[in-house]
């Protein structure tokens, strides 16, 4: 899809997005991590837009968005495991990762080839509107360019999608800031992505340690691309200043271009780490990163820097 004149809708609009999707087309929607791309998840030539309109690799499946548990149970093999974790964290940031019913009808770019599929729950109000109005499962990775810086704000779309889609139904900035925490319920519970549910309070909920394989090769749920999330410029980490031709972004006090959160609050970080990653890109030049604790929901922010700074 090239050339499109892309709408921008209020909140109040869902029911023009739902008719946008119902006749194939792609909305960009808000949610509490990300803003999405939206498609029928039952409509491959919907789906094939969506990668198209990001020149996404079609090996790397897509998260497909419900508006309840009953919902999900509809495409895949539910689990107590999943009950509990539904039941603890959904709505909310957190991804699911599990085997597909036989007869789930869902789009076969949606899941790239494999036997499981990525499922949640968004909190967001207007998403959750959409999902009421819309009445079907719609599939939604980032609203960006593969690869690129995710977007926190409707602006962000529209800065990298005008022409490309439909419209962006603009729901304000994202909360969370932070794509959906991935676990993989197909075997021992597994973390694929960290992200916005910090592992402890999943493996709290699930009384046992989850497996890691965030840095598996192979790619088995969204968001494990080696070089993702990353913006035009070189990306350098745990920079204590910027060095020539860099600016730096801060953690904590310090002096800085821009600063994550002065507080040293990873929470806050996380809400402004793609917003802050947008404007120093947009300087022109090399962006340099002060360390970020390891800790909580600093997992997945280091998740994504450590991505956005990989070789591409």
């Amino acid at each position: 899809m090239q050339n499109v004149a892309t709408q921008m809708l209020k909140a109040d609009e869902v029911a023009q997005a739902a008719l946008i999707l119902g006749r194939g087309g792609l909305v960009a929607f808000p949610s509490e991590t990300v803003y999405g791309l939206g498609a029928d998840a039952r409509n491959g030539q919907a789906v094939a837009q969506v990668y198209a309109a990001k020149g996404r690799p079609s090996f790397n499946p897509l998260i497909v968005h419900v508006g309840s548990v009953e919902a999900a149970q509809t495409y895949v093999d539910w689990t107590s495991q999943a009950q509990a974790l539904a039941q603890a964290f959904w709505p909310g940031p957190l991804t699911l990762v599990l085997p597909l019913k036989p007869d789930h009808g869902l789009s076969g770019l949606v899941i790239a080839g494999l036997d499981t599929l990525a499922i949640r729950q968004p909190a967001h109000p207007v998403m959750a509107a959409l999902l009421a109005a819309f009445d079907g499962p719609i599939a939604g990775p980032s609203a960006n360019t593969s690869g690129r810086i995710s977007p926190t704000r409707a602006s962000h779309v529209m800065a990298d999608l005008n022409g490309k889609i439909d419209a962006v139904l603009d729901g304000g900035p994202c909360e969370v800031g932070l794509e959906s925490t991935i676990i993989g319920l197909s075997g021992a519970p597994t973390l694929l992505r960290a992200g916005g549910i910090p592992t402890k309070a999943i493996e709290q909920c699930l009384g046992q340690p989850l497996a890691t394989d965030t840095d598996a090769t192979d790619i088995t749920a969204p968001g494990q691309m080696q070089s993702h999330y990353a913006p035009h410029a070189t990306v350098r980490l745990n920079a204590t200043s910027a060095e020539e031709n860099e600016v730096l972004l801060g953690f904590g006090t310090m002096e800085c271009d821009l600063n994550l959160s002065p507080a040293g609050n990873v929470i806050e970080a996380a809400a402004n780490l793609f917003e802050h990653l947008h404007q120093l890109d947009r300087t022109g030049k090399d962006i340099a990163v002060a360390k970020i604790p390891d800790t909580g929901i600093g997992q997945a922010i280091n998740d994504r820097l450590k991505r956005a700074a990989a070789p591409r």
